[in-house]
């Protein structure tokens, strides 16, 4: 195959494939149509012409007509006058337009016949522009309903350019929300940790935030106490939970209480609880432990015995609302309380030593 072939072949390949992408079968449908009834107009026409024709003839066999009956007049007047030669000359015209009107009288037929195949073919012409007129109908509506079924599918399986853009836009903007929100809770992880300290004049590490919330709460604490004392009649003085010191001195530690009604407990730094009568025994029993392991000097025996003494009246004492003036019996130090301060706090068989509020 010559290049110039090959060029030939890959050019009309080219074309071919951009007038298909540009050909729109509605536009192809319409223009058929367009064409049909342009070729019945010219079949029209055409019988118009021919039906012209036609009549040009005819018009012209009656001149002939005419003129040959003229011509035969004048021969029976000239034999009347005896004039043979004129009568013969008028003869012999009226015998040549004769011919002439023979032969025109064959075209005036063919015209005819022409006539009738032309109105045939228009007739059948016209019934076929009729019948694509529907069809082309038919064809558009068809072609219409595929294409916005073609259009609604893309958009809904994703495949149109613009749902594509959507799509991928969507997709970018969840990966930007999920990497900023992976970040923030990386921030707030290190924040948490200490590893990233807050910027400013007040900025610390953890450690110093925990102490100064520790200082703030002792203080709260300590403020809510001074208006207990100014507003409620004061609580009978406690060991690390003992009855008052006019108690007598013994070599055991006394019961917390005889009564029989409920005894609220205050656990340093935390909330009052509200025991029941029946939890006096048990929280004599605890409170003894806390005494002999003070008196006793070991320090992992009076940290387990406070933790269970705090434990007990946790889990089997009920919760005081924060807005219940309501003064403690009892006050019990907190879990971080240490044998030294203990000791220091407590004297006289594990009584306890007027010595002011527990500490923080």
């Amino acid at each position: 195959m010559s290049i110039m072939r090959r060029m030939s072949d890959v050019f009309q390949q080219k074309v071919t494939k951009v007038l298909d992408r540009a050909e729109d079968p509605v536009q192809a449908i319409d223009l058929s149509y367009q064409k049909q009834l342009e070729a019945l107009q010219q079949v029209r026409r055409s019988v118009a012409e021919v039906l012209t024709s036609q009549k040009r003839l005819e018009m012209q066999a009656g001149q002939l007509q005419q003129s040959e009956d003229k011509l035969q007049g004048q021969a029976r007047l000239a034999l009347q006058q005896g004039r043979e030669d004129l009568a013969k000359l008028a003869l012999t015209r009226a015998q040549a337009a004769q011919s002439q009107l023979d032969g025109l009288q064959q075209q005036i037929q063919q015209m005819k016949d022409q006539e009738q195949k032309l109105e045939i073919t228009a007739q059948k012409l016209q019934a076929k522009v009729e019948s694509f007129r529907t069809q082309r109908e038919t064809l558009k509506a068809q072609y219409s309903a595929a294409q916005a079924s073609t259009k609604i599918g893309e958009a809904v399986t994703g495949l149109s350019d613009q749902m594509a853009d959507v799509t991928m836009m969507t997709e970018r903007a969840q990966d930007r929300i999920t990497q900023m929100q992976a970040r923030a809770s990386a921030i707030d992880q290190l924040v948490d940790s200490g590893t990233l300290d807050q910027i400013g004049i007040s900025s610390g590490d953890d450690i110093d935030r925990q102490l100064q919330a520790r200082v703030t709460d002792a203080s709260v604490d300590a403020q809510l106490a001074a208006m207990k004392h100014e507003l409620l009649p004061a609580p009978a003085p406690a060991r690390l939970a003992a009855p008052s010191p006019a108690a007598p001195a013994a070599s055991a530690p006394a019961p917390l209480s005889t009564s029989s009604e409920p005894i609220v407990v205050r656990i340093h730094g935390e909330d009052q609880f509200q025991l029941a009568p029946g939890e006096r025994p048990e929280l004599d029993r605890l409170d003894a432990a806390v005494a002999t392991a003070v008196e006793g000097g070991d320090s992992d025996r009076f940290q387990a015995a406070l933790g269970a003494m705090l434990n007990f009246v946790r889990a089997h004492g009920e919760r005081v609302a924060d807005d219940a003036l309501t003064a403690s019996d009892l006050v019990l130090p907190s879990d971080d309380m240490t044998l030294e301060e203990a000791r220091g706090l407590l004297g006289d068989a594990g009584r306890v030593v007027d010595a002011g509020p527990l500490p923080a």
